[in-house]
């Protein structure tokens, strides 16, 4: 009954597509091979590439940041979400117990709101890239961005999965 439970609370992970496998893999390729180039000493089985996934918004992140700055162009990640003033206090009673008592307050960002994931120049051009997996949505916040990019004459672009972003990055070469 137990395996029953825990086989129906799991969420279930669509596999990666063989094009996904190609991107991910073309990516795990220009990163060893930036290694070889900055760290020509070292022995090829001490050597090790990330493991690089789109499936999380995290890791899809990293590999459209990796992937710019491995192609010769610039990418940061923008923190918009403000910071945590913990206000609280911990102290150990007479007893020997340890005790927390207060609150925390967090300050909001003083970045525009709806700011994209990633900003980046890409071949001389801005770009802004909003990452989005699943069933993550724009907020109104963040469509008032994009208008604000495009209207200036930047790129903003909505990446789902790597293999979106590389057909994108590829189209744009041509």
């Amino acid at each position: 009954m137990e395996a029953q439970m825990n086989r129906a609370t799991t969420p279930v992970k669509s596999k990666p597509t063989p094009a996904s496998h190609r991107a991910l893999g073309e990516l795990k390729d220009l990163y060893l091979l930036e290694h070889r180039v900055k760290y020509p000493s070292m022995p090829e089985y001490a050597r090790f590439a990330p493991q690089y996934t789109d499936r999380t918004a995290n890791g899809l992140t990293k590999c459209v940041i990796d992937f710019i700055r491995l192609t010769g162009g610039q990418a940061e990640r923008i923190n918009c979400t403000g910071r945590y003033i913990d206000k609280s206090q911990t102290y150990t009673d007479v007893v020997g117990h340890t005790r927390t008592i207060g609150t925390g307050q967090w300050l909001p960002s003083t970045g525009q709101k709806g700011t994209a994931d990633i900003s980046a120049v890409i071949l001389g051009r801005a770009v802004k890239i909003e990452i989005k997996v699943g069933k993550d949505r724009q907020s109104e916040a963040q469509l008032e961005y994009q208008a604000a990019i495009e209207k200036a004459g930047g790129i903003y672009l909505i990446v789902r999965s790597f293999e979106e972003f590389s057909l994108w990055y590829q189209a744009l070469l041509r």
